[in-house]
């Protein structure tokens, strides 16, 4: 690297030997700073730039990857939703068929439901298609002893109305 010291050491070598005046000199060497300055200048401009662009495309890919990642996170939420909805589902479905089964052979306990007490609203409410007016008596009074929803009521009592 140039520096003013040594390029003023070469020109007053030069204007020593008499191959140039000192004003031509000092005039050159002032010239040869200001573009050195210049050019030091608009390259760390070119730079900052550079880096600046730089920075953003990182952060959009940041920005996408995150989206990206999101999204895909999301997928695999809903999916899992949906197989463990499924899951149980069909889980409802066999508990309601084997509950069928049992009270048309006659074995097992006397509630007309099996596992009663673990069920949703909603599963008793689709278990009771099939049950005998006694049955669905049972229900309701068990009900109301117990958990006593309202949403599980209407629909027995409805049942034993239909009867």
């Amino acid at each position: 690297m140039l520096t003013r010291d040594r390029i003023e050491e070469v020109m007053d070598d030069a204007v020593t030997r008499g191959r140039m005046t000192a004003d031509d000199a000092q005039e050159l060497v002032r010239s040869l700073v200001e573009r050195g300055r210049k050019q030091t200048n608009d390259v760390l401009s070119d730079l900052e730039q550079l880096l600046g662009r730089g920075r953003d495309e990182l952060s959009d890919t940041r920005r996408r990857g995150s989206r990206a990642a999101g999204g895909a996170r999301q997928q695999a939420d809903d999916a899992t939703a949906r197989i463990r909805s499924r899951v149980r589902e069909a889980g409802d479905i066999a508990l309601a068929q084997a509950d069928r089964v049992r009270r048309t052979a006659g074995v097992g306990p006397s509630f007309p439901i099996l596992a009663y007490d673990d069920l949703t609203a909603a599963q008793v409410q689709g278990r009771l298609d099939g049950l005998t007016p006694a049955e669905l008596r049972k229900v309701r009074d068990y009900e109301r002893r117990n958990a006593n929803r309202k949403s599980v009521l209407d629909v027995v009592e409805a049942k034993l109305a239909e009867r």
